[in-house]
């Protein structure tokens, strides 16, 4: 047997028919209520026509508060209260007359009431009903206003989040692209059109690459490495043998997400900082692993690490703080793009060994991907060694247990 997708919509999505099934069902109620008080007395069965007059008096009624409720509602606090319950008064008065009426016809032979006495002794009654209909006409438009608000904030929030997401992710370092420009340049004027030409293409792919990718996106690991490629395939042409790389993912590792571009600046600032200004240049390794429930990523570099003065880079030069950097884009970044997708739930360390080489670990909640994609690593997925124990790490950003 074939099941149809049953999708309920809220009951309030579409106010004008919530409004109306509320009238019909309470009204009705009401209707139900005083017939079966009228049968449980015994009452004859025309008394019935009574009731529905007095429940359709009622109806009507409800029809013309609900109309001056809504322009009151839009009044100052004080215009809203003083007005309702001048309005309500007219309406119960009104109510209770019509009610007075109807029971003065029906009632003439068997009581001796005056239309006085039986407005006085209704209008508690019809004063009951019609208030607990505003009361809960106010409190259910109270209601659809503070979910359309917090909506709207929610909405707002979404936008601004998305917004930050963008702004950090379009702060890619432009550091490499004026280097390659630079390089293609010198290629040209000493008529090495194939090079040029070769790191041209490179460079074209890459910056496609980054201009189709959405800025708040996830890719997998997987994905991530293909761009980090096609970046340092460019790379690779200006330093050669002197950057070398090693990537190391586990098969379980490759199908998890992370923000898209988020390992590039991580591979640029060891370009940077590692390779560029040594003779013997640096070898890049990135390790992506899952702990548990969580996927560990670590980029690291044989570089001179952090230096507290003199050469080299720093803390503060690294992430985004202190001094101007040319770059303007460091560990802050990340930190921040990190911060924005995850909260608390992630883990950003530095760890500075005393022999030399700077590594970076992101821990962050792992999500597979929908789909697993197919995607070229530089080298065969392999599972990498567990990180060995290393000398207290110098935290930036949140830590999570």
């Amino acid at each position: 047997m074939v099941k149809l997708p049953f999708r309920p919509a809220p009951f309030f999505d579409n106010k004008n028919a919530a409004f109306w099934n509320l009238q019909f069902a309470g009204w009705g109620g009401v209707f139900a209520l005083r017939a079966v008080s009228a049968f449980a007395n015994e009452a004859p069965w025309d008394l019935l026509l009574i009731i529905l007059v007095q429940v359709v008096t009622g109806f009507a009624i409800s029809l013309v508060l609900s109309v001056i409720y809504r322009h009151l509602m839009q009044r100052t606090a004080l215009v809203t209260w003083g007005m309702t319950a001048v309005t309500l008064a007219v309406a119960v008065g009104f109510y209770a007359a019509v009610d007075a009426w109807l029971q003065g016809i029906y009632f003439s032979g068997s009581r001796e009431t005056t239309f006085a006495q039986r407005i006085v002794g209704l209008a508690f009654l019809d004063g009951t009903l019609i208030g607990a209909w505003s009361a809960l006409y106010y409190a259910i438009n109270f209601f659809l206003t503070v979910e359309e608000q917090a909506d709207r904030l929610e909405r707002l929030e979404a936008q601004a989040t998305s917004a930050q997401l963008a702004m950090l992710r379009y702060q890619l370092n432009p550091h490499f692209l004026f280097n390659t420009l630079n390089s293609i340049s010198t290629l040209v004027l000493l008529k090495q059109t194939e090079p040029a030409n070769a790191m041209l293409t490179r460079l074209s792919a890459f910056l496609r690459h980054t201009l189709v990718s959405e800025p708040g996106s996830k890719v997998t690991i997987a994905q991530e490495v293909e761009t980090l490629n096609l970046y340092l395939g460019i790379e690779r042409m200006r330093f050669e043998e002197r950057l070398r790389t090693d990537f190391q993912i586990e098969p379980e590792a490759a199908n998890a997400c992370l923000p898209s571009m988020l390992l590039q600046p991580l591979v640029e600032n060891a370009i940077k900082y590692a390779v560029s200004p040594q003779e013997e240049g640096a070898s890049i390794s990135l390790t992506a692993q899952l702990v548990g429930r969580r996927l560990r990523v670590a980029v690291s570099d044989s570089g001179p690490g952090l230096r507290e003065g003199g050469g080299g880079a720093s803390v503060a030069s690294l992430a985004g703080v202190g001094r101007t950097v040319s770059t303007g884009v460091g560990l802050a970044n990340i930190r921040d793009r990190l911060q924005q997708a995850y909260g608390e739930d992630h883990r950003f360390e530095i760890r500075n060994p005393p022999e030399g080489g700077f590594t970076v670990i992101i821990e962050i909640p792992y999500e597979p991907a929908h789909r697993r994609e197919s995607q070229a690593v530089e080298r065969p997925p392999a599972a990498p060694a567990a990180l060995a124990p290393e000398p207290p790490a110098l935290s930036i950003g949140n830590t999570a247990a």
